[in-house]
């Protein structure tokens, strides 16, 4: 379904950490469809990525600026923060849209570097980028901050490192719901089911059709199918929301 509501956000500055590709790209896209401009946070500079945010930014009358940031550094986040907050933008929406994820084993075969790792860019590095941009939407009063979990948070369908991260993410986001409520900032999460994205062609034909098996609507998600949930935590129509977690799933059992 291509069919959208647009200029939901018209007016408004999102940040969007993790948006050259998949679910982050799609999120990217449906805010400048929907009339925000856009920092968008990527890890490295891409000359297609560049080319994608000014085709994005003529067709649809919007500024998307890139920063760039390794989400395994401190320092990179850290920087990247800084330099967003340096513009004197307002910030309306934060979405915390980074992630890594590896190849589906056992916690027998898993290495706990590969744990850290995870839970640095999952987990740590959202949580230390939100601190230093939602300092800028206490001094207003308002915004919206979205994290993306995942349907592993809820059923363990992925590594250890990846469902415990996700649910993490989801604690986080009902704790500072709970703190920021008061600044008159909202902050809830998506939590997307199995998705065609590269990082869900990952997932191996066995798992893939026992997540299918369970899933009411029998397919993957699409991209764009989570990037609209996005849209609307970060837009005036979910106004009176947060501490919430929007499950994208096609409805698991």
């Amino acid at each position: 379904m291509d069919e959208v509501i647009e200029m939901l956000l018209k007016g408004k500055t999102a940040v969007v950490t993790g948006c050259s590709r998949g679910i982050g790209k799609a999120i990217l896209e449906r805010m400048a469809v929907n009339g925000a401009d856009v920092f968008a946070v990527v890890r490295r500079e891409s000359p297609e990525f560049a080319e994608h945010c000014a085709s994005l930014s003529t067709e649809h009358g919007v500024e998307i600026q890139t920063v760039y940031a390794d989400f395994e550094s401190e320092d990179e986040v850290t920087a990247a923060a800084k330099s967003i907050l340096k513009t004197k933008r307002q910030i309306d929406i934060l979405v915390n849209n980074i992630g890594i994820a590896f190849p589906q084993r056992m916690l027998a075969m898993t290495p706990m570097g590969a744990v850290k790792e995870s839970f640095q860019v999952n987990v740590f590095s959202g949580l230390l980028f939100t601190q230093l941009i939602s300092k800028s939407m206490m001094r207003v009063k308002q915004g919206s901050i979205v994290f993306l979990s995942s349907s592993a948070a809820f059923d363990g369908g992925s590594n250890i490192e990846y469902s415990a991260g996700k649910a993490a993410v989801l604690g986080v986001t009902r704790r500072l719901a709970v703190e920021l409520g008061a600044f008159g900032i909202r902050v809830n999460a998506v939590a997307p089911g199995l998705t065609d994205t590269d990082m869900g062609r990952m997932t191996s034909e066995e798992v893939k059709t026992i997540a299918l098996s369970r899933n009411i609507m029998k397919r993957l998600g699409q991209p764009e199918e989570i990037a609209d949930a996005v849209v609307f935590l970060g837009s005036d129509l979910s106004r009176f929301m947060t501490g919430q977690v929007l499950r994208v799933d096609g409805g698991l059992l």
